[in-house]
């Protein structure tokens, strides 16, 4: 087999080992940043809070998605099936929670509830819910007579109500997250600004919030959407592009699809999980070292640790409770 030139649509093998290192690659790196999240979380009590919890939720389903993508093997039909529904079921329950942080940021800035912590059963039985079904819909809709095992991945359709029902059942998800997300988050930074500028304004006091640290946090929620789109835009274009042209793959572009994609943990926890609350935890017990070994630290990662506190509006909601 190793001098047969095979081909996934025009894909040869090299070029398939090509895809498969990408993939490795990206998803070991998901697969660390999101587990690194969900060891702060349960390592560290001070960030325990609903908040913060929904960011768990995200990083363990960026984490097993990650895994999933990274054990699954194609050569055996159940190993096969497995990273096929495990991979679908925990990258649509990712940026699913993504919208109900998303949701939670409006409900308290915007609409001005302190009621979010009361719908967390709600919150995951429409992310596994959710999941669950547009798994199980592909699943019954798939004509495993044209399912491909070849190269890294699995469940890849060569039929075309196949790849409809992809589409329909992952894309369709996704896209509407992206929209929500984008949406939200926009009126959230449009309410802050102007209560902003009316603070600002009527304010007498000599104390005053540092307008930078604001416009930081403000810029920084306004990537969240980005980091969708960013990690599957590439797998959208070529997704369409197999529709229109079945069995002509784009090596480039297939790179970009997987390399992207599998990057999204990684992306996730930077975003979301490295704020101010997980940076000043860290400080704190690097505090508690010896001297001797504090030598070795950056002199201002204390300092860092300090400044920034509103990185995130969702992880100030803990102060209203």
């Amino acid at each position: 087999m190793a001098t047969v030139k095979a081909v996934m649509g025009n894909l040869t093998v090299a070029e398939r080992q090509v895809l498969t290192a990408v993939n490795s690659g990206a998803s070991s790196l998901s697969f660390v940043g999101s587990g690194f999240i969900v060891l702060c979380y349960l390592l560290f009590k001070e960030l325990r809070k609903f908040s913060f919890k929904l960011v768990f939720y995200l990083a363990l389903s960026d984490m097993c998605c990650s895994f999933f993508s990274i054990i699954g093997d194609p050569s055996k039909g159940y190993f096969c099936y497995a990273q096929g529904y495990t991979t679908h079921f925990f990258c649509l329950a990712s940026f699913l929670w993504t919208t109900t942080i998303a949701f939670t940021l409006h409900r308290t800035v915007v609409r001005h509830k302190t009621d979010v912590e009361d719908l967390e059963p709600m919150f995951h039985l429409y992310v596994w819910g959710t999941s669950g079904v547009m798994t199980v819909i592909r699943s019954i809709a798939n004509n495993h007579e044209h399912l491909s095992r070849l190269g890294t991945w699995c469940w890849a359709q060569t039929g075309h109500t196949g790849k409809v029902v992809h589409f329909i059942t992952f894309y369709a998800p996704l896209w509407g997250a992206i929209l929500f997300n984008g949406v939200t988050y926009f009126q959230v930074i449009r309410m802050l600004n102007n209560a902003t500028r009316m603070a600002v304004g009527m304010s007498e006091r000599s104390y005053q919030p540092d307008p930078r640290s604001d416009m930081k946090a403000l810029n920084r929620w306004g990537y969240y959407p980005l980091i969708l789109i960013g990690s599957w835009f590439f797998g959208t274009i070529n997704r369409i592009h197999d529709v229109i042209e079945p069995g002509h793959k784009i090596f480039w572009l297939s790179v970009l699809d997987v390399g992207m994609a599998q990057l999204m943990g990684l992306f996730n926890s930077i975003a979301y999980g490295l704020n101010s609350s997980v940076r000043r935890a860290i400080y704190e017990r690097l505090d508690l070292l010896p001297e001797w070994s504090q030598r070795w630290l950056p002199k201002s990662s204390k300092s860092r640790g300090q400044q920034q506190d509103s990185e995130l509006v969702s992880l100030k909601i803990q102060d209203q409770q």
